[in-house]
């Protein structure tokens, strides 16, 4: 395994590792006592440029160790011991025995792992980064920080439309900027004790963000969310005092050059990877936990946007793929695969009974983090080249669509994909770009579609998974097609103009710009970045980038030759489209007088009566919808968890 280089090597390292994981907890603070809104705003801004171009720097510096003052494990310590009893106090308050119990319970444990156990953190290196860290990072302090500014406009029309007395953005922003510096300290900590105290930063920043409205339903959501993850945080924690017991370190590059002579030597470790890979599957809201994260779509969209793109349910596949070469050839990886592969099916199929759009979004993003776990569990070179590039495109294309659904939400009052019908006469440039985000999901030559593509083909001899990802993937496409067409379907005239707020636009366009730039440039992206971190794990990779093409011993990804054609087709539409004068469009027949109905179409129908015309999509609730389907997941998901236990850890 090649070695990153040291500290000394990596110029103004201490810097950018301040400006990314640091400097967000004292931004945070400043913006909880400030009440000036302008300054906020400047404030929220310039924290977004630091941070974008520290991640950026750190990026082209490359792989790195870094060991901070030994005052800093004390902080940690006690930050650890401060966030789990301000949780205790919540579950007394809510009363709830689940989180008084758990939270209790990794109270006692961490106290016994820190003072009986480990004896000082000093000798383990705080922070480790190869590519895969790197990567992370950009993920969360360019798209995070994206959120961040677009949440200055929506939050000021979110409170309007509250009759809110007195402002909450400081607690919002707070958080908002909390939780970033926490995800870039967990993707970047070495030493597992410090990964656990950013672990349960987040969990009680998507508490409280999930709970920012301060209604009945938020409440209850938000509460939902932390039992499940405090459930997830107690395994993280006992995991670390088996793994201090069974391999007497927790520094995660140690165990990761050991790891395949840790599962021969003995299956002792594949308990705790067990257990760190249930925490990984509860913070990704992977069944029966996905609805911790359905029940998130309650908080404003900027939370909504946070959770399910570049935080929050990305450490949880982050960590499961971060492992995956401590316990690759075990029975633990392969019914990993399994697992992940039970919930892409599943919650793909949950998403087609869906007509709420936070909800089909809320769904396909437990789905495609499924198929990121399936990838970790198939655990080639293949799968897991598939599940960082499943991180990247993902981040992009679905914050783009969560800001978009947000922005459509506060012009129209719906996000119901039935009230976007003709959606480009109201609000045309947020209707393209949405229609854009949905086509770099499921569309060829984007970068989902080719890492979906790796991903069923690197479970080529697994048939029973390859044919889950098949059918999932297709119903990938039957959701996003019909939501697409569906806001294309009514016919219009000059669309409206679209005012915005430069805050809530400017993101748009950058994260629409970025997700077709990241598919473009996917030769080099895998090539700069994904394929030395398969090569570093797996002494080899599974493709060759040739004439831009990514090619492999079973086929090849086109890209350039499709964006060509793509580019093409997208230029004799639009073309043709403006040759249609309003005389040439007729609407359709409805087997009757056709009139107007309060200014919308419709017929004469029985007894000379005008009937308006409607129109929806199948749901096909009898066979998708989430009464009929979400127990048979949860029993299913539940009863591969328990097999992955006692088969695969023990």
């Amino acid at each position: 395994m090649a070695v990153p280089k040291l500290f000394s090597e990596v110029p103004m390292l201490d810097t950018l590792v301040f400006a990314t994981v640091l400097l967000p907890f004292l931004v945070a603070a400043v913006l909880l006592v400030l009440r000036e809104q302008n300054v906020r705003k400047v404030i929220l801004v310039a924290m977004a440029g630091v941070l974008i171009l520290a991640s950026v720097a750190m990026l082209r510096g490359g792989a790195f160790i870094l060991s901070p003052a030994p005052l800093y494990d004390s902080l940690v310590t006690l930050g650890d011991f401060v966030i789990l009893f301000v949780v205790l106090f919540v579950g007394f308050k809510r009363k709830n025995q689940i989180i008084i119990w758990l939270t209790s319970a990794q109270i006692v444990g961490l106290f016994w792992l820190d003072f009986f156990m480990v004896h000082g953190h000093g000798k383990t290196p705080a922070f480790f980064a190869d590519d895969l860290s790197l990567v992370m990072v950009c993920i969360v302090s360019i798209i995070g920080s994206l959120i961040a500014i677009y949440g200055i406009g929506y939050m000021k029309e979110h409170e309007e439309h509250l009759h809110l007395a007195k402002s909450r953005q400081p607690r919002f922003f707070f958080f908002i900027v909390l939780f970033l510096g926490a995800m870039n300290g967990l993707v970047l900590a070495n030493n597992l004790l410090w990964m656990y105290f950013f672990w349960e930063c987040t969990t009680l920043c998507s508490f409280m963000l999930i709970g920012h409205d301060d209604t009945e339903i938020a409440r209850k959501n938000s509460e939902r969310a932390l039992w499940m993850n405090v459930l997830g945080g107690a395994a993280f924690l006992f995991a670390l005092i088996v793994l201090q017991h069974t391999a007497g370190t927790l520094s995660l590059q140690d165990l990761l050059a050991r790891g395949p002579e840790l599962a021969v030597a003995g299956g002792a470790i594949l308990v705790p990877m067990f257990l760190l890979v249930f925490a990984g599957m509860t913070k990704a809201a992977q069944a029966p936990f996905q609805s911790w994260l359905t029940g998130a779509m309650v908080a404003p969209t900027p939370v909504s946007a946070l959770l399910h793109s570049s935080t929050m349910v990305k450490a949880g596949v982050y960590l499961i793929v971060r492992l995956a070469p401590i316990y690759v050839g075990t029975y633990l990886s392969n019914f990993i695969a399994l697992f992940g592969a039970v919930v892409f099916l599943g919650t793909a199929a949950l998403a087609v009974g869906q007509s709420n759009g936070k909800k089909i979004l809320a769904y396909s993003t437990i789905s495609n983090l499924g198929l990121i776990i399936a990838c970790a569990g198939i655990n080639t070179p293949a799968a897991i080249t598939a599940a960082i590039l499943l991180i990247i495109f993902h981040a992009i294309s679905k914050a783009l669509l969560f800001l978009c659904v947000g922005t459509v939400e506060q012009k129209i009052g719906s996000r119901d994909i039935e009230d976007m019908r003709g959606l480009y006469g109201v609000m045309p440039r947020t209707a393209l770009i949405m229609i854009l985000a949905i086509a770099t999901l499921m569309l060829p030559p984007f970068g989902m579609l080719m890492a979906k593509w790796m991903a069923i083909e690197s479970a080529t001899g697994q048939f029973l998974i390859m044919i889950m990802l098949g059918l999932g993937s297709a119903l990938t496409v039957l959701f996003w097609a019909r939501w697409a067409g569906t806001m294309l379907s009514a016919p219009f005239g000059r669309p409206a103009p679209e005012v915005q707020l430069p805050s809530v636009r400017l993101p748009l366009v950058i994260l629409a710009a970025m997700a077709v730039g990241a598919s473009f440039f996917s030769p080099l992206i895998y090539t700069s970045l994904v394929a030395p971190v398969v090569a570093m794990y797996y002494h080899g990779t599974a493709y060759v980038v040739r004439l831009g093409n990514l090619d492999s011993p079973t086929g090849v990804f086109i890209i350039y030759p499709l964006f060509i054609l793509l580019g093409l087709g997208l230029y004799f539409a639009v073309k043709h489209a403006r040759k249609v004068t309003a005389a040439e469009v007729a609407e359709p027949y409805m087997c009757g007088e056709q009139l107007k109905v309060d200014g919308k179409p419709g017929f004469l129908g029985p007894l000379g009566l005008p009937v308006a015309a409607t129109a929806s999509n199948y749901y096909l609730d009898q066979f998708f919808g989430e009464a009929v389907l979400s127990k048979w997941i949860n029993v299913i998901a539940l009863a591969v968890l328990v097999i992955m236990l006692f088969g695969g850890a023990l």
